[in-house]
This record gives structure tokens, C-alpha cells and sequence, in this order.
């Protein structure tokens, strides 16, 4: 039972903290954020190996030149939330206790 929820824990940090760069990439590229910065450039090199399954899926849609809509992000958020409730189910159905019928 514990260790079905440190699992389970453990799934939740991670897919927590890709979700999280993948909407702050999300966020940064939207509002136009400047690449040169360093945050900037730290959150897009985080993030760019965690989209590459995904490139080329969806177009990006640029406003004014400078304002980028990355479908393909919100697509990568997606499939990795989809992803993860798919394996804690799979952890819970492994690891639920048996029960007996006992009549």
C-alpha cells in the first residue's frame, strides 16, 4: 500500500513539474518573453527536449511578429497528463489488494 503511493507520489511530482515548464514555456512564448534572458532561455531549453515528440504536429500561430501561440505545447501538456493517469491506473490495478469472497 505505501509503496503504491510513493509510485503514485512520485508520478504526480513528475508529470507536476513537466506540466508546469511546459505552461511556462507556454506562458513565456505567448506574452513574447525575451530569449536572451536567462530564465527565458533556461525554461526553453528545459522544455524543448520534453516537445520533441511532438514538433511539426500543429503549426505556431505568430501575432505581430513577436506574440507565438504554440499549439503543439498545449498538445504536449496533454498527452503527458493523459500519460500519467493512464500509468496510475495501471499502478493502482497491479498493486490493489486481492479480496476474497467469502459467502
Amino acid at each position: 500500500m505505501r509503496l503504491r503511493m510513493a509510485a503514485v507520489n512520485l508520478l504526480n511530482l513528475f508529470t507536476g513539474a513537466v506540466l508546469g515548464i511546459l505552461g511556462l514555456r507556454f506562458i513565456l512564448k505567448l506574452f513574447g518573453a525575451n530569449d536572451s534572458n536567462g530564465f527565458v532561455s533556461w525554461v526553453y531549453e528545459m522544455s524543448g527536449s520534453l516537445l520533441a515528440p511532438f514538433r511539426g504536429i500543429f503549426p505556431s500561430q505568430v501575432f505581430e511578429n513577436q506574440y507565438v501561440l504554440e499549439f503543439t505545447t498545449l498538445f504536449a501538456m496533454l498527452v503527458y497528463a493523459v500519460v500519467a493517469l493512464l500509468v496510475i491506473a495501471v499502478i493502482n490495478a497491479v498493486t490493489a489488494p486481492v479480496t476474497s469472497k467469502k459467502r
